[in-house]
């Protein structure tokens, strides 16, 4: 069997989660269509393969060229916080992560570096996850996420709960910094999108959860903001995150968004979700910061059906 058939059959999920499957049509979530032309605050793609979607949504953004220039060191961050095979849909979809390493070298990227602070122990988290050896595959390297001297203290200025945090240097010095959260139901932020992945850059992040995680959530994201955000949502996982259980807490939903404002893209993902956006507290306090908007309707908003 050839790798890409065998990743395909492996994220697949089996028929338990059959009764988890949700389809959500564009018109519940971005309202009625409108002409649209770009260039485009938000894309939404529905119903290929991860590489497929991605390969449609970035080229409706005007091509990975649009956000990564000759010579730039890019930095990619996807979930991979659990060790769990791909078809658990605890973390990004390997088969995605891969498609935006491989558009960074053609845009011509410099250096591509894949890291999360994972959860479990990071070396089966980059193994088993699948990502590890996707990225290499793709030209690109992966880096532990678990040295405390790679983290430096930053100042949160608009944080209300959060003031200060040590992030990753290799965000810090990156030319380019991409996002690319698993979407899926989360125990204390209610869901992990966009905002909630960005956790996995810092190392004090014990203070957030004692301290008002959802606010602590908004207020990083008012300091750090990704170049490119894309919320993988192909497998999803609709009960018992962050880490699940087993495959029949998984619906294949064969979603994709991408946008540069993190509370438009999460905003989007819980209508995909069928989640209320008010439960997930911190995209309103986020939106209050001035990190992006909930107001669909205002973007300019490009929809394609693979």
């Amino acid at each position: 069997m050839k790798r890409r058939e065998f990743i395909q059959k492996s994220i697949g999920v089996t028929a338990g989660a059959g009764a988890l499957l949700t389809t959500v049509s564009f018109a519940k979530v971005f309202g009625a269509e409108k002409p649209a032309t770009g260039p485009y605050d938000l894309v939404a793609v529905k119903g290929g393969e991860p590489d497929e979607m991605f390969e449609k949504g970035i080229a409706a953004l005007g091509g990975m060229e649009a956000f990564v220039k000759q010579g730039d060191v890019v930095v990619v961050k996807p979930n991979i916080g659990w060790d769990v095979p791909p078809e658990r849909a605890a973390n990004t979809n390997p088969i995605l992560v891969k498609a935006i390493v491989e558009h960074c070298f053609n845009a011509g990227a410099k250096k591509v570096y894949v890291f999360d602070n994972t959860c479990d122990e990071w070396t089966r988290c980059y193994k088993n996850s699948g990502i590890e050896k996707a990225v290499k595959d793709a030209g690109g390297e992966v880096v532990s996420g678990k040295d405390k001297k790679m983290y430096k203290k930053v100042n949160i200025e608009k944080g209300k709960k959060l003031k200060t945090a040590s992030v990753h240097e290799l965000i810090l010095n990156s030319d380019v910094f991409i996002n690319v959260p698993v979407l899926k139901n989360h125990g204390g932020a209610t869901m992990s999108l966009t905002m909630k992945n960005m956790m996995g850059i810092v190392w004090d992040r014990e203070f957030w959860h004692k301290n008002n995680l959802h606010q602590c959530i908004a207020d990083f994201a008012s300091h750090q903001k990704p170049n490119l955000n894309i919320i993988d949502g192909y497998n999803v996982m609709k009960r018992n995150g962050p880490r699940g259980v087993s495959v029949d807490d998984v619906a294949n939903m064969k979603y994709q968004i991408l946008s540069t404002d993190m509370v438009a893209a999460d905003t989007a993902a819980t209508k995909i979700f069928d989640v209320d956006t008010k439960k997930v507290k911190h995209i309103a306090y986020a939106e209050e910061l001035g990190v992006g908007t909930t107001d669909l309707k205002s973007l300019n908003i490009k929809r394609i059906t693979i």
